[in-house]
């Protein structure tokens, strides 16, 4: 550095710049440092071709998206229509089956055998009865006691065969039925609704009918369909394909192999073989024609939207071009500002070489070797400023720290989780991704291994392999979780000295619907129930499916408490305090639930009776989580359980049979890719004081479960029983 100063020194003094020889300073401020170099060009040209290519391919995919999204808007809302009508059809077919119930209800077994009194009733005693345009009321034997047509009388012989024939039927089957289309015009086409008349012991007295008009208020008015368009048609049509509602009147009661594109949409889905759910629609492109179905299950009815494509998809060529355009002008623009922000953002690199290029013109030898030796000597040759790069280094500098500090954070707060677990007198176990994590000293305890020798083992690998079939139960532990979300079951694990341990394994993710967070696992050791099992007392007490108590076990224990709680009140031990006001009376004796699982049936019928098994163990695995620390549970048949809170109020039994409907809300097991969601309908029986006999309140209880199937399912209603006082010479 010296010798390049003394160099410099003996050099003549530099002469005054010229015009033409700007210095540096000066240069920096000069229009050429806006001038981009090779370098920048070549990136401004890349940029402009990235920008309009971007810009073509933009507008190809927001007029292809475009075109996409207005076709399965109007799909969308033309399924959204076809559904919306038929759920109309639906509710006005249940509402005519409510209006006939109203009208059997005030039908007693006497009114059957005087026909005068029966008379009087349909014409002036139920104003339900005008809601139909013509009723019949027959006898068990089929004889016709009354037919009211338009609210007029008229003799047996004159009502229609087919209208008799479905009378018998009911009256043979015992059902609620509803009559395919009657008639063969249009005017004189009806729909027929027939109930069973029953006694209050469920045997069939009778059968009742209404008829309503195809094209009355009650079923498919004018109104109905809407006013014809070139473009759309709304059709109501049978299963055998004959017209109920058409916008054309002159179509009513064609076939619908004479409508363009829809002919094609019937022969498809007479083709599947089975009918379409009330939830479900089916919309298809057929020879032009955009066709949405949707049934109305009860009558097996179908409502049908047809479309002309080309006339839908008019607007949508119109928005094409415009989304052209619009893409055309977008990119132009954003090329434009891409390259003057690019030569904005380049200035810097431009100054820096307008900078250097006037360094290696003015740079003499000496400059040149000094320059040398400060590379040589491990200095910069440009000053470094502070800004970005510096900000850059303390940010890193403190993300590194920060980084230190959380890991030091984890490993303290996983210590002293450790800790926790060891003194927790439960098996627990973390998993992520299958593999131990976390494990309580109970848990190695209960296999005879370190928790060192626990830790990244892959839980399943433990499975005993004397247990038969290990992937076999692996694959069901995935099910389970695929298909409710959790696993609750028994599995055998291999002990560390080869024993084989069998554990009540309940595993819950950490958060619901992030499998990656990890698993918890709560492990009891099951041995004793196990070996429990196996004892033919067990076996003779139990259901074989949910390994509840069965009915009869169930109504034998709920006997040994009320016996024993009705000796209780009648003799307390001596020397016992006398039992406070309501610990065995109407507040506070416990209570009795009555559980019914509803829409089993569509688990049954959709994804087949494994899964149907399926999710009556996993119900009794939860009933049994839920109440073993207050009560217990059984299965009285069926989809129905029962539960017994003996020591629970009215209020804490109505809290707890509420958490027990949110749970069964809450879980939507999934088969078959399909989720399902479930209800629970309870009834509710607080145990009065002094009652001995069982038989009243399981009465009462399913009385009040079948109450809150009635109200809607989903939800808990609570009956009483009449406590009974003991008599003072009854045995206890």
């Amino acid at each position: 550095m010296e010798a390049a100063a003394a160099q410099r020194a003996r050099e003549p003094a530099p002469q005054p710049a010229s015009d033409d020889e700007a210095t540096g300073d000066e240069a920096h401020d000069g229009p050429s440092d806006w001038f981009p170099g090779p370098l920048v060009r070549k990136l401004l040209l890349v940029t402009a071709l990235a920008v309009l290519a971007a810009g073509a391919l933009a507008g190809w995919l927001v007029a292809r998206a475009a075109a996409q999204d207005a076709m399965q808007r109007l799909v969308v809302q033309q399924s959204d229509e076809v559904e919306l009508v038929a759920r109309l059809l639906a509710s006005k077919i249940e509402q005519s089956q409510k209006v006939l119930a109203t009208v059997a209800e005030g039908i007693t077994p006497g009114m059957l055998e005087s026909p005068a009194s029966l008379e009087w009733l349909l014409q002036q005693g139920l104003p339900a009865v005008r809601f139909f345009d013509a009723m019949q009321v027959a006898r068990k034997d089929g004889q016709l006691s009354v037919n009211l047509r338009y609210g007029q009388l008229q003799q047996a012989a004159e009502l229609d065969p087919a209208e008799r024939d479905h009378l018998r039927r009911t009256l043979v089957d015992g059902k609620p039925l509803v009559s395919e289309l009657i008639g063969t015009t249009a005017q004189d086409a009806r729909v027929m609704f027939t109930l069973p008349l029953l006694r209050s012991e469920g045997r069939i007295i009778g059968a009742m009918a209404g008829v309503l008009r195809l094209q009355s208020q009650g079923l498919l008015p004018h109104s109905l369909a809407l006013p014809a368009r070139p473009d759309s048609r709304l059709v109501v049509f049978t299963r055998e394909g004959v017209i109920l509602s058409h916008p054309d009147a002159q179509r009513v009661l064609g076939h619908v192999r004479d409508e363009p594109g829809l002919a094609e949409a019937y022969e498809r889905w007479r083709s599947r073989g089975q009918p379409l759910a009330l939830s479900e629609d089916m919309t298809e492109l057929y020879s032009g024609h955009v066709v949405s179905l949707a049934s109305v299950p009860m009558p097996g009815w179908m409502v049908a939207r047809v479309s002309d494509a080309r006339t839908l998809l008019a607007p949508v060529q119109g928005a094409q071009r415009r989304a052209w355009t619009l893409a055309g002008a977008a990119a132009l623009a954003i090329c434009l500002l891409a390259l003057v922000a690019m030569a904005w953002l380049a200035r810097p690199l431009a100054q820096l070489r307008q900078r250097a290029m006037q360094v290696l013109d003015h740079e003499s030898p000496a400059a040149a070797a000094a320059a040398a030796d400060a590379a040589a000597a491990d200095e910069p040759a440009w000053p470094r400023s502070p800004g970005e790069v510096d900000d850059v280094v303390r940010i890193c500098t403190r993300l590194l720290e920060h980084r230190r500090l959380h890991q030091q954070g984890s490993q303290a707060l996983m210590r002293q989780l450790q800790a926790v677990l060891s003194h927790v007198p439960l098996g627990i176990a973390v998993t992520r991704a299958e593999r131990l994590e976390v494990v309580s000293l109970q848990a190695c305890r209960l296999l005879d291994y370190t928790p060192q020798e626990l830790h990244g083992r892959e839980l399943l690998d433990l499975l005993a392999p004397a247990s038969g079939e290990i992937d076999r139960m692996a694959r069901h532990v995935r099910a389970q979780f695929a298909a409710h979300g959790a696993f609750d079951g028994e599995l055998p694990l291999l002990r560390r000295d080869g024993g084989v341990q069998w554990v009540r394994a309940q595993g819950q993710p950490i958060h619901m619907g992030e499998p990656q967070a990890g698993t918890v696992w709560i492990l009891e050791d099951c041995s004793a129930t196990r070996d429990a099992r196996q004892q033919p007392a067990w076996k003779g007490a139990h259901d074989a499916l949910t390994l509840l108590p069965h009915r009869a076990a169930f109504v034998q224990r709920l006997h040994a408490l009320l016996a024993s709680r009705a000796a209780q009140a009648r003799a307390p031990l001596p020397g016992a305090p006398l039992p406070a006001p309501g610990l065995y009376g109407e507040e506070g004796s416990g209570v009795l639930m009555h559980l019914d699982l509803d829409h089993f049936a569509v688990i049954n019928d959709l994804a087949g009776h494994d899964a149907g098994d399926d999710v009556l163990r996993h119900l009794a695995r939860l009933l049994e989580s839920e109440v073993r620390q207050m009560g217990w549970a059984a299965r009285l048949g069926g989809d129905e359980f029962a539960v017994v809170l003996p020591g629970a109020t009215p209020a804490r039994g109505q809290a707890v049979a509420e958490q027990l409907r949110a749970a069964v809300q809450a879980w939507e097991p999934s088969y078959g890719g399909r989720s399902y969601t479930l209800g629970l309908s309870i009834g509710l029986v607080p145990l009065p004081a002094g009652l001995r006999d069982v038989a009243p309140l399981l009465h009462a209880a399913d009385m009040a479960c079948y109450a809150a199937k009635r109200a809607g399912r989903n939800r808990v209603e609570v009956r009483r029983v009449s406590p009974q006082p003991l008599a003072e010479d009854q045995a206890p």
